[in-house]
């Protein structure tokens, strides 16, 4: 066989191959697709169709490259273009399954109404901030996966094949899907990117702990992503992620102590009281005194290594500026006003949220008004209400599916 016959046999494969990735009803099954918003599909099959049909684009030049190749080194220049579209191939393949993988989640009925009840929470829950920031809200896919925690992959983030993310991508774990507070945490991660709040926090944090030790205030600047995407949560929904975030970092003491090198997270250790502390700095005295309390009894600091320790015992000193940074001071992301000033935690303290539950009665998972206009307070007390096993997951279901909207309940 001719080296030009060879290459056209691959060329021919590939190209099929390119081909059938253009089918994005083999991607995903057309029942979930049915289940998205349709702006969320339209944005999603777009953004695939014109991904998948440039791998295509390139066979085809490829191909018409080879049928005009008649000297050695035009053959070797197809040869280098076929490794290049292999490669290329299998970049859109990866962002292809992704999302196909992702879209599938919703092919059981309910799931797709429960998850596109999340995406309109995850909006909503951006909206708040963005808006008033004259910042488009981008739209969401949250999908449920395995493992214990969530994750995002941002909307407009570079993807394997060079190309954009169409929407912000949510991954719910299935042992919260009931008590979905991560999901604002990530929503957080996206307007801390839009609104460039990251750099500033972090150099807010640095700037107050430098004085108390050098190594805190680093340490705290490296987790300034982490730190902003819990305190979006805590603004928005107050004390409700707090218990979630616990179960979710918590392990035996070695695990919970463990500070990776690179790692954006806090440590679990001061990463659950930090968060007990912004309820205490807004809230006052509250349950969450009790959960810091035993997470330091079943974790004592002593156990920790003598870094960790440091930055520990200087952290917890300084508990109630870390509070004040995070949440009263002006940010220039913020339009030169504290995120409070959008978002008020206040309006998520527990005497608000109890007096929203005794004013919506039985109507506090029906009403498309509170739907409409009190969705982070109902997810707040939602899940509040379900750890102290007040509510039951079948409410919290149905309410969720009425945030999808009629195709959400109609499913």
């Amino acid at each position: 066989m001719t080296e030009q016959s060879a290459l056209g046999t691959e060329v021919r494969h590939w190209r099929r191959a390119s081909i059938a990735l253009t089918d994005l009803e083999v991607l995903a099954a057309p029942a979930a697709w049915l289940s998205l918003e349709s702006y969320l599909g339209l944005s999603v099959r777009s953004s695939l169709r014109s991904i998948s049909t440039s791998v295509v684009a390139e066979a085809d030049h490829l191909s018409a490259a080879l049928a005009a190749a008649r000297t050695a080194a035009e053959l070797r220049a197809v040869r280098t273009g076929l490794l290049k579209l292999r490669q290329r191939y299998e970049q859109v393949e990866t962002v292809l399954d992704f999302y196909g993988d992702a879209v599938n989640t919703r092919t059981n009925p309910r799931i797709g109404a429960v998850l596109r009840g999340l995406d309109a929470i995850a909006v909503d829950s951006m909206d708040r901030v963005l808006r008033p920031l004259g910042i488009p809200t981008p739209p969401v896919l949250t999908y449920l996966d395995k493992g214990i925690g969530a994750s995002i992959l941002r909307s407009g983030a570079r993807l394997w094949d060079a190309s954009l993310s169409p929407v912000a991508a949510i991954k719910i774990t299935r042992h919260n899907l009931w008590r979905p507070t991560s999901l604002v945490h990530e929503t957080g991660h996206q307007v801390a990117h839009l609104t460039g709040w990251t750099e500033e926090l972090g150099t807010a944090l640095y700037s107050r702990l430098a004085p108390v030790s050098v190594v805190t205030a680093e340490s705290w600047r490296n987790w300034a992503s982490e730190v902003a995407a819990d305190v979006y949560a805590f603004v928005l929904l107050g004390y409700a992620p707090l218990p979630a975030l616990a179960t979710v970092v918590d392990g035996p003491s070695r695990k919970v102590f463990r500070m990776p090198f690179g790692d954006p997270h806090p440590f679990g250790w001061v990463r659950v009281l930090f968060n007990a502390g912004l309820c205490r700095s807004w809230f006052g005295p509250g349950p969450w005194d009790d959960l810091a309390r035993a997470w330091i009894n079943r974790h004592p600091l002593e156990f920790a290594s003598r870094e960790v320790q440091e930055i520990g015992r200087a952290s917890l000193a300084q508990l109630p500026a870390l509070a004040d940074v995070c949440t009263r001071a002006p940010m220039r992301a913020f339009g030169g006003v504290p995120i409070t000033a959008l978002a008020h935690p206040l309006s998520v303290a527990p005497a608000e949220l109890a007096r929203l539950a005794e004013r919506a009665g039985a109507s506090l998972y029906t009403s498309s008004y509170l739907a409409r206009l009190e969705a982070m307070r109902v997810l707040a007390l939602s899940v509040l209400n379900g750890d102290a096993k007040a509510t039951d997951d079948d409410a919290v279901e149905l309410w969720l599916r009425r945030m999808g909207g009629p195709a959400a309940v109609a499913a």
